[in-house]
């Protein structure tokens, strides 16, 4: 059995920040660093690919929707026949 099979799972000392304080503000404080530090790395797209990401997503829908349609009067189509009595 080696060290690394004994070794925390979780941070302890200085490489948990602002683990051992019971202080709530400075969790609010941390919290609020961490999500400015998230939205820093956020990409905003540009209006061409906003566009082309908008365009995208309306044709796939309606895709789904033509989809679906087609599929729900196939089915009914087929359970119509199916369990309809023929005329004799």
């Amino acid at each position: 059995m080696n060290s690394s099979q004994n070794a925390p799972s979780t941070p302890t000392g200085a490489d948990a920040q602002g683990s051992g304080s019971k202080n709530p503000f400075l969790a609010i404080g941390l919290f609020i660093r961490q999500v400015i530090a998230e939205l820093r790395k956020v990409v905003v797209p540009t209006r061409r690919e906003l566009i082309l990401y908008s365009i995208t997503v309306l044709m796939f829908v309606v895709f789904m929707i033509l989809l679906i349609f087609g599929l729900d009067a196939v089915f009914s189509w087929l359970s119509r026949i199916a369990f309809t009595v023929p005329d004799l």
